[in-house]
């Protein structure tokens, strides 16, 4: 599994004084689960997991799991609503149990995948705090009728710690995103368009992300923390002067290099503002200032501002790359019509190995339905002075 988030800028930038250096949510959750399993009684707890809930799109997407031999389910995404189990969870407060579970046959939701792998009990409750629902918690046991009152008395105080351990996590990255959107909302830099652009990228990226996941040992925490940090990207533009940002024509080089410190001034703002809002222990902030710092680096070192090349940049700059630009491709700017999905994959393609990372493009192009689905829910409104990509 890749370790996200605990180590140094891989962008020449050097180390900065509020890098994090505890590990990941997910390492905590392994750990709590080992903990658990050592005590009689609860050595049967063979499965914790954890989903987030987006209230923006009333969206679940699994968010850390810990296993006890082999993962028995593929990452959970959809709207709440998908998942009547989950709504009533969500609206009653109440915990689900289930000691002996049945699935119909052929049955291919969650259950039924459970059964396969040979889960026979379960126990589903919300995680919310302070009238907010930040995600669920799933336990399950390979043991029939595992759930009994006191086992989940046993559980209910690892309950509550893994619900204040995800709320505080998610409450970080939130207050970072509404400081980062205040800057933007500020600066007029911010409307509606861009949002749409924003919105499609950072769902791109999630495709990406979730497409070359296996192949390098990504988890499920690294996409989350992808897609929510992927709309920062160019938050250094607010340090740009109007008549270079919003110029509808090709920028002149004197132009382009003062375009260019959006970069390091994007980084400048992130490290202040976790320092002034008191968010020392901002979840994997080191993929966030990866993300402002390296997406303009290209696959063969003739990108900025330093000119790392292949590997040297880190993946989720990678990732990044390639939604930005395909989202500036298909999306009408003022100095350009929008391209065709096919005319912008080409594109990518031809130039997958030199400016972009052929696996990342590999992956978005995969499934061009699920980008037009992206591009249908984050229709553009009304035109837009944002200028990406450059």
């Amino acid at each position: 599994m890749r370790q996200v988030g605990a180590g140094s800028l891989a962008c020449g930038f050097g180390e900065d004084p509020w890098m994090e250096q505890s590990g990941g949510l997910e390492e905590r959750l392994q750990s709590l689960h080992e903990e658990i399993r050592e005590w009689p009684g609860l050595e049967h707890l063979h499965r914790i997991a954890v989903a987030t809930y987006d209230a923006r799109g009333e969206r679940v997407r699994t968010f850390v799991h810990s296993n006890v031999g082999p993962r028995p389910l593929d990452p959970l995404s959809g709207r709440l609503c998908d998942y009547p189990l989950l709504q009533a969870v969500a609206e009653t407060g109440r915990p689900w149990i289930d000691n002996a579970m049945t699935s119909a046959p052929g049955s291919s939701g969650p259950g039924g995948r459970l059964l396969k792998q040979g889960f026979r009990s379960r126990y589903v409750s919300r995680i919310h705090w302070q009238g907010d629902l930040y995600g669920f918690l799933f336990l399950n046991s390979r043991k029939v009728g595992f759930f009994t009152d006191p086992i989940v008395s046993a559980l209910l105080p690892y309950r509550r710690v893994i619900g204040v351990l995800v709320a505080s996590e998610m409450t970080s990255t939130r207050a970072m995103l509404a400081a980062v959107h205040t800057a933007l909302e500020v600066s007029h830099y911010r409307d509606e368009e861009t949002g749409a652009h924003l919105n499609r990228m950072s769902r791109y990226a999630q495709l990406v992300a979730a497409g070359i996941a296996s192949k390098h040992g990504l988890s499920d925490e690294f996409i989350e923390y992808v897609l929510q940090y992927a709309p920062l990207h160019d938050v250094g533009k607010v340090a740009v002067p109007d008549s270079i940002l919003l110029k509808p024509g090709k920028l002149s080089p004197d132009e382009f290099e003062v375009m260019k410190t959006h970069v390091t001034k994007g980084l400048d703002i992130i490290n202040a503002m976790i320092h002034d809002h008191g968010l020392g222990a901002l979840p994997h902030a080191a993929i966030l200032r990866n993300v402002v710092a390296c997406h303009h680096e290209a696959f063969d070192g003739s990108g900025y501002p330093n000119g790392l090349s292949g590997v040297a940049i880190p993946l989720e700059a990678r990732i990044v790359a390639v939604a930005d630009v395909f989202d500036a491709l298909t999306s009408e700017r003022p100095y350009k019509g929008a391209w065709t999905n096919e005319a912008a994959a080409a594109f990518l393609q031809e130039q997958a190995g030199r400016k972009f990372d052929p696996d990342c493009v590999a992956a978005l192009l995969t499934d061009m339905s699920a980008i037009a689905a992206i591009q249908q829910q984050f229709r553009d409104t009304r035109s837009s002075v944002l200028v990406a990509g450059r």
